[in-house]
Formats: C-alpha cells, sequence, structure tokens
C-alpha cells in the first residue's frame, strides 16, 4: 500500500512538475516544455559567455564591430518593445544584451545564450553582405533566446544523458559534461557552423520569429531570401533533409518566401 501511494506521489509531482513546466512561444503560440528555470539558464551562460571571450579574440575591425553591435541593440530594443506591449516582459527577464563580433576562422556561426548574449563569427560577414543581411542571422539567434529554444534542448539532452538530474546536481556531479551540453545546446563552437543544434521545428520558429523581429527593428524581410539564397550557393555536402537538424535551403527559402508577407506588417522604415 505504501509503495502504491509512493507511486502515486511521485506520479503527480512528476505531473505537476511539467505543468509548471509549460509556457506558450511568442508569436507562434506553441506550447513547450522547459524543465529548468530561465534564472539558472541565465547564470549558467554568463560564466560560459566570459569563459568564451575569454578564449577567443575580438575583431578589432571597428566598423564591423560597431556594425554588430548596432544592429544587435536595435533588435533587442524593438524585442524589449514587443514583449512590454503584449505583457510578455518576463519572457526576458534577467537579460543584458552583450554584442561582440569574435575572429574565428571561416566558419559563418552566430549564437545567443540566455540572458541576451551574443556573439557573431567573422566568418559570417561575407554571407551577410550588408546590415541587414546580419539582422536576418541577429534576428534569427536573438528568436532562439527569446523562445528558449536552448533551454529545451538542453532539457532534453541532460534527461538522456545525465538522467533528468536538477541542473544544480549536474553542475556539481558531472561539471563538465553538464557544461558540453550547454554550450552544444546553443550552437557555441559548432563545428558545421551557423545553427546546428536546434531542431527542425525551432529552425523554423526562429525564422519566422526573427523576420518579424528585424522588421520592427527597420529592416527589411526580403532580405532573409537573399541571405539564405547566398547560403545556399557556398558549397559543401550537405545531408538530405530529413538527416539533418535544420531545414534545407529550398524549404527554408520557400517558408520564409511564406512568412514575408505577416513580417512586412511589422516593418518600420
Amino acid at each position: 500500500m505504501k509503495k502504491v501511494y509512493l507511486k502515486i506521489t511521485l506520479f503527480i509531482l512528476l505531473v505537476s512538475s511539467i505543468i509548471y513546466s509549460c509556457s506558450t512561444v511568442p508569436l507562434t503560440g506553441r506550447t513547450q516544455l522547459n524543465l529548468y528555470p530561465e534564472s539558472e539558464m541565465i547564470g549558467m551562460s554568463l560564466t560560459q559567455y566570459d569563459d568564451f571571450l575569454k578564449q577567443s579574440t575580438l575583431s578589432d575591425n571597428k566598423e564591423q564591430t560597431a556594425m554588430v553591435k548596432r544592429v544587435g541593440n536595435k533588435i533587442a530594443i524593438a524585442v524589449e518593445e514587443f514583449l512590454k506591449q503584449n505583457n510578455l516582459q518576463s519572457r526576458i527577464e534577467g537579460f543584458q544584451w552583450e554584442f561582440n563580433l569574435v575572429v574565428e576562422d571561416e566558419t559563418p556561426n552566430a549564437w545567443c545564450m540566455p540572458g541576451g548574449k551574443v556573439v557573431v563569427y567573422s566568418g559570417l560577414l561575407p554571407y551577410t553582405k550588408s546590415e541587414e543581411g546580419l539582422a536576418v542571422v541577429m534576428g534569427h539567434e536573438i528568436a532562439h533566446a527569446v523562445a528558449r529554444h536552448g533551454n529545451e534542448r538542453m532539457s532534453q539532452q541532460v534527461g538522456i544523458q545525465l538522467g533528468g538530474v536538477a541542473l544544480a546536481t549536474a553542475l556539481s556531479e558531472k561539471p563538465q559534461e553538464t557544461q558540453q551540453i550547454f554550450m552544444a545546446a546553443y550552437g557555441v563552437g559548432s563545428e558545421v557552423g551557423l545553427m546546428l543544434p536546434y531542431s527542425r521545428s525551432h529552425e523554423t520558429e526562429a525564422d519566422k520569429m526573427g523576420l518579424i523581429f528585424m522588421a520592427m527593428a527597420g529592416y527589411n524581410p526580403n532580405a532573409a531570401v537573399e541571405f539564405w539564397q547566398r547560403m545556399s550557393q557556398s558549397g559543401g555536402q550537405k545531408p538530405p533533409e530529413f538527416l539533418s537538424t535544420h531545414p534545407s535551403d529550398n524549404t527554408r527559402i520557400r517558408n520564409l518566401k511564406a512568412y514575408i508577407p505577416e513580417a512586412m506588417k511589422y516593418y518600420k522604415k
């Protein structure tokens, strides 16, 4: 009898935890499950972001660095305004935006950790070409953070690899493995480049949100199609879409074209 009672109690606690951990993604309305408090994710990101910057070389190109910071700040302001208007400020509670351009190899990559910590790799700029092209990527990466996709990914991977323990426990008992999962969840140092770690559904969601965010910041969403066309022509062997973690270039471009009319409603020239 005691065992049955214990099982029922554990089941109720599990269900309650899942319900408590569910939230709705802005703009798309998708219900998501994030098992870790965002405050813990932000706290971890501060450490990981500082460590990354210490091990990396910041760009000394003043013009390019200024562009990264300018685009990032404009999108951040637009995001804050949108969330405030829709009573969703808690979505970015604790965020302290920071934007850096680092000198890496030719890998075209960028990412945004919880708390608004953004890095753009110098290898991305030949593909973005312009400020609007850069806004495509930064809007997309900031959308990942606002949508808390990394938390979803982290929740899944810790559950699979470490047994779903609390984040503090994971950090205490297996710090290296936990840190590696965290970095992978946010695409930091990804060998294959731009935005690999997220699922196709996350990528598509971030594409849609990113278009709207860049539009609100004054950047033409049509630049997204041109950017991904350049990426599709960059060469390299690409896996079939069903084996990939993100949509094929053709699918992505087709989806972007379908989203643009909605994003244009937010476009502030």
